[in-house]
């Protein structure tokens, strides 16, 4: 064999793990196992078999020294792994909008503290203009879980999604990823659901975010629930907690096209 293909086996070796994790079962890279079970988020572990949080920040292909963008990180179960993913190296940027931040202040107040702590130093986190996103560095991972419905709803200021998809584009470094995870809506309704049932159609947004510049380059179903007919509320107690989710993944190309004038 020769060393050129020897090397482009173990690459594929390597990157095996991290292509497949998108799928229930599959081995994680060494570095996502050890977050996943690191005693600093013990309290989470518990939630893991539901969330499949491991599973997902492997399928992001997040790696130790990576940066993230956590948007609207909610109780800080996706930041707690990131964190422990990318240890003191990397770096978590938790991000509320204004409008966000108005519904769920113990959650910002609690974050805050969260970043002073011994365990989770690398986290910080700010409340931002509802129609701004805006990170210190660029980073490798922009991050939001049932959050991208939010933007088209009323106590968002209607916003188009575009807002954010821009900002998201401009937040990351080339190659960076954008995971998006949100509730399932019926096919064809687009944003009908947003503010009535928090879901929105998967087709919309894979078109809305493409058309923001990314590349789409994957999805996992790992949150796939076939039980779940997208008729009801997300906090409907018949589904909550189990509601049938996407998990689209995005990259910002390594070169943008030149723009035809």
């Amino acid at each position: 064999m020769s060393p050129l293909l020897r090397a482009a086996c173990l690459l594929a070796t390597i990157a095996l793990p991290i292509a497949v994790s998108g799928v229930p079962g599959a081995r994680l890279p060494a570095y996502v196992a050890r977050a996943a079970a690191d005693p600093a988020r013990k309290g989470q572990v518990a939630d893991d078999a539901r969330r499949h949080g491991p599973e997902i920040v492997a399928f992001a292909g997040l790696r130790p020294g990576g940066k993230v963008l956590d948007l609207i990180p909610g109780a800080a179960y996706w930041t707690r792994l990131f964190a422990r993913t990318v240890g003191p190296r990397g770096h978590v940027y938790g991000v509320w909008p204004k409008a966000y931040a108005d519904e769920a202040h113990q959650n910002v107040v609690d974050y805050e503290a969260l970043g002073h702590t011994a365990d989770f130093a690398n986290v910080s986190g700010s409340v931002q203009p509802t129609d701004r996103l805006t990170v210190p560095e660029r980073v490798d991972l922009v991050f939001t879980a049932q959050n991208y419905h939010d933007y088209p709803d009323a106590f968002m200021g209607k916003l188009d999604p575009s807002v954010f998809n821009k900002a998201a584009f401009a937040a990351l470094k080339p190659g960076g990823v954008l995971l998006i995870v949100d509730h399932v809506a019926q096919a064809g309704s687009g944003m009908r659901d947003t503010d009535t049932l928090h879901r929105i159609d998967p087709a919309i947004v894979r078109k809305q975010v493409v058309a923001a510049g990314f590349r789409f380059v994957g999805e996992s179903r790992l949150l796939a629930n076939p039980a779940d007919d997208h008729s009801k509320a997300v906090f409907d107690k018949t589904i909550r907690g189990h509601t049938d989710q996407f998990i689209y993944k995005f990259v910002k190309p390594l070169h943008q096209a030149p723009v035809r004038r």
